[in-house]
This record gives C-alpha cells, structure tokens and sequence, in this order.
C-alpha cells in the first residue's frame, strides 16, 4: 500500500535528519560548551551588576550560586552523552536559542530570525538561477539533439567541456570586473542600495543586484544541463511514436516539447529539483563574492565569529531544506510508480 510506504519513507527522513543532528551536536559540543559557559559568565556579570546594598562577599556568595543554577539550567553539568541529545533535541525543534555576536537586520539576537532573514535571500537568488537555466538549458538540448554531431553539437558540446568545470568563483569576479568597472552596469554586491528605495522602486533596486549573480549562476549551469538533456532526448528521438508523429506532419517543435520533452521529463524534474536542494544552502564563496546575505554567507560570518548557535541554527534548516525534498522526490516517484507502492522489483 502507498500510504505504508508513504509513512516509512518519511519516518526515515525523520530519523535521518535528527541523527545528522546529533552528529553536528556532538563535533560542535566542546565549542559550544565554551561558548555557552562565557555567555553564563557575560550574564551573571551584568546580573550582579545591578544589585544594590550588598556586601562584597555576598555578591561573590550570589555570582557562584547564580552560575550553578544557570550551568544546571543549561545541563552543562551532565555527562556528556546527555548534553549532546539535550542540544541536539532543542536543534531538531529549531529552538537554537540566541547568538553569541550575529545580529539581524533589526537587531535581534534570536536565532531563528536571523535565520528566516537569510533563508529567502538565498530561495529567491538560486530558484531564479536555476529556472533559467532550465529554459535556457531544455530549449539548447532539444535543439542539440535534434541534429546530432551537427555544428550547434559539436561547438556547445565544445563550450561546455570548457565552462562545466570552471569554478563559480572566478568568473564571477571576471564578471564583476566586466560589468561593474569597465561597463558600469550592475552593482559589485548586496542586495539593495543604500539608502533602500521603497515602494516599486525597491523591486527594480532589488531586481537589479539579483543579475549579476544570476547571470554568473546561468552562464554555469545551462552548458552542462543541455548536454544531459541532449543525451537523455537522443535515444527517444528515434523512438517509433516519435517517427510516426514526424510522418503524419506534426509541427517540430510539437514533437520535440510534446511528445519528447514530456517522455524525458522524470529525469529532467529530478535533476531540477535536486540541484535547488543542493542551491539551498547557499555557495559559501559565490555568496561572499557577491555580498550576498543569505545562508552561504550566514554561515561563513557564524565560523569567522565563532557564532556555534547560528552555525547549528544553519545546518539545521539546510539539512532539513535537503532532507524534506528527498522525501518528497521518493513520494512523488512511489506514486507514480506502482512497483515502489508495493515493494516490487522491476
């Protein structure tokens, strides 16, 4: 049954996401610990600070008392095992508490805003990248099977072997460097000017630092996307549906984005939808480059500072972001495919 199978699939995710938890807890425990232990310290101080009409020695008597009540509060007093599965159950419920020394745009301090401020930023730079790179990349692997070994083959063919492997972090730079000194056309980073434009203007500002970036994340991903693509359609082009609907006069371009594009559309969404999953996350170095806020650079800044509470705040949603679209990839293809509903085997 579907929903059985259904039920285990995400169950599965379930535990995979908490034990990767409790893994990141138990590499980050030592720092966090020490990080946890100044903030008690930090907060004892300020605490004390305020007391009034006490003698030196019963503010010292109340400091110590303070402290052991805040390391008890925080388990800091437990074996070590126990304090791990305690951060890590407050991580998988996103109680990720407050930061050490990041702040949000209004200046607070808990983690799961700082979070939600960056998780969009990072959503609407890579989800725009990479459905242009779908357009861009269908239509040119359509267009390159379609006359296989032709010219259009061989130099994008060509083109690709040489841009796939060419590291985002350079030609962005090329491309700032282009665009940005010589040209004057886009600004070098950020996501809006200063001071930030509001109403409609504030879309076109927005609009306007997004292109550089996308251009860059384009010009990368469509070459290699086009080439999969002109491999996947090859072989059904020469499908017999495909020559009996070129032999009863159907348009070209029906053929090939009704009939074709439709028979090779698994793999294609797929391919899509794994690599926004893996976007998600942000590129450390691309982010950086561009001074882009989202989770790539978030992440970067919570190292440099050695902020543990966004950092894990951080691993949190992008492993989950990861883990709820690989579920859901398995419950779309256990749906439509009736072998995985009961458990068979092709």
């Amino acid at each position: 049954m579907y929903k059985w199978y259904a039920l285990k699939r995400i169950l599965r995710g379930v535990f995979m996401f908490a034990l990767l938890m409790f893994i990141f807890s138990f590499l980050f425990n030592q720092v966090n610990e020490q990080t946890q232990r100044s903030q008690i310290s930090e907060q004892v101080k300020m605490e004390s600070m305020r007391l009034k009409g006490m003698k030196p020695e019963q503010i010292t008597a109340w400091r110590d008392n303070r402290t052991d009540q805040l390391i008890k509060m925080y388990k800091l007093d437990r074996p070590l095992m126990e304090r791990v599965l305690f951060r890590a159950v407050n991580t998988v419920t996103f109680n990720f508490g407050k930061s050490t020394m990041i702040k949000s745009s209004k200046g607070e301090q808990d983690v799961l805003d700082i979070l939600m401020e960056a998780l969009p930023r990072t959503m609407i730079l890579f989800t725009l990248a990479i459905v242009f790179e779908l357009l861009i990349g269908i239509w040119l692997g359509l267009k390159k099977a379609q006359r296989p070994g032709g010219k259009l083959d061989k130099s994008t063919s060509f083109i690709t072997m040489i841009i796939y492997g060419m590291p985002s972090w350079w030609l962005g730079m090329m491309l700032i460097l282009l665009f940005v000194y010589v040209f004057k056309l886009f600004p070098s980073g950020g996501v809006n000017s200063v001071p930030t434009p509001q109403g409609f203007a504030f879309v076109l500002d927005r609009i306007w630092h997004m292109a550089l970036p996308i251009l860059t994340l384009v010009i990368l991903g469509f070459w290699g996307l086009s080439f999969v693509i002109r491999n996947l359609v090859l072989s059904t082009l020469q499908e017999d549906y495909i020559m009996s609907a070129r032999a009863r006069g159907i348009p070209e371009s029906k053929v090939l984005f009704g009939h074709t594009l439709r028979t090779a559309a698994p793999p294609i969404v797929t391919m899509a939808l794994l690599s926004l999953l893996a976007s998600l996350s942000g590129a450390i170095i691309f982010e950086g480059i561009f001074s882009w806020p989202g989770l790539g650079n978030l992440y970067w800044v919570a190292v440099q500072q050695n902020d543990i509470p966004v950092l894990m705040g951080d691993l949190a949603i992008t492993t989950g972001i990861y883990q709820a679209g690989l579920v859901f990839l398995d419950l779309i293809y256990g749906f439509l495919d009736p072998r995985i509903k009961v458990g068979g085997k092709a």
